[in-house]
């Protein structure tokens, strides 16, 4: 078990209000004592209400509040990671949203002891590079439903200019993808964005029409499903 789930079940256990031994939460997460100890020392460092010592036991003297929707270590550690890549974006408008929610993240939950600050969540290479390079021109067009010229490689390696109309940008398995309705072959498209060497923008709109709108593609993609 990693340390920032044992800590989560730590204070899970704590929340009763009533004493606990070392010995007993070692036995229920399969520990050492000596492990507890040293992890009971973590919380009440962090500031948490514990009161304890070795040989008598650790009681939460005050209740905490925990978020309504409670979270392990390791969906503590995804949110982390996902806030991290935002924050080290290239978009400064999300970027400053994502230390913002760091924050209040970090005021209700405990830190990963453990954890290098540096090997959260890191994409790295040119492809990832060249792909957040477009993600904030991209992201605006969406908003403002802004029709597209891409300069595009497809997988076979061949250049080609593609007149779209952006839906939405997804990001899956370290891949970003463009959601979009391609007008030269009249139909949905989904565009890896680092295969965009280039995007022109114009300054025409479209409309939310049936048939060619994002609930469209959703529809369509469920389908496939």
């Amino acid at each position: 078990m990693r340390r920032t789930d044992r800590l989560f079940d730590l204070i899970q256990i704590l929340r009763d209000g009533r004493l606990h031994r070392a010995g007993e939460m070692a036995e229920r997460l399969g520990v050492s004592v000596r492990t507890i100890w040293r992890d009971m020392a973590t919380l009440m460092a962090s500031g948490l209400p514990v009161e304890g010592e070795r040989g008598v036991g650790y009681i939460l003297r005050a209740p905490i509040t925990l978020p309504p929707m409670i979270l392990t270590g390791a969906e503590l550690d995804a949110l982390r990671a996902g806030v991290r890549l935002v924050a080290d974006g290239p978009d400064p408008a999300l970027a400053r949203a994502a230390r913002v929610l760091a924050t209040k993240i970090a005021s209700v939950t405990p830190a990963p002891p453990e954890a290098d600050a540096d090997d959260l969540f890191v994409f790295t290479g040119k492809e990832t590079n060249r792909a957040t390079a477009h993600v904030p021109l991209l992201r605006r067009a969406i908003k403002a439903r802004q029709r597209l010229t891409l300069t595009y490689i497809d997988p076979e390696g061949r250049e080609t200019h593609r007149d779209i109309r952006p839906l939405a940008l997804d990001l899956t398995a370290r891949v970003w993808t463009l959601a979009a309705w391609c007008e030269q072959r009249a139909g949905f498209r989904s565009f890896r964005v680092d295969r965009i060497m280039a995007i022109a923008e114009t300054e025409e709109t479209f409309p939310n029409e049936p048939g060619r709108s994002l609930t469209d593609y959703r529809a369509l993609m469920a389908g496939d499903s």
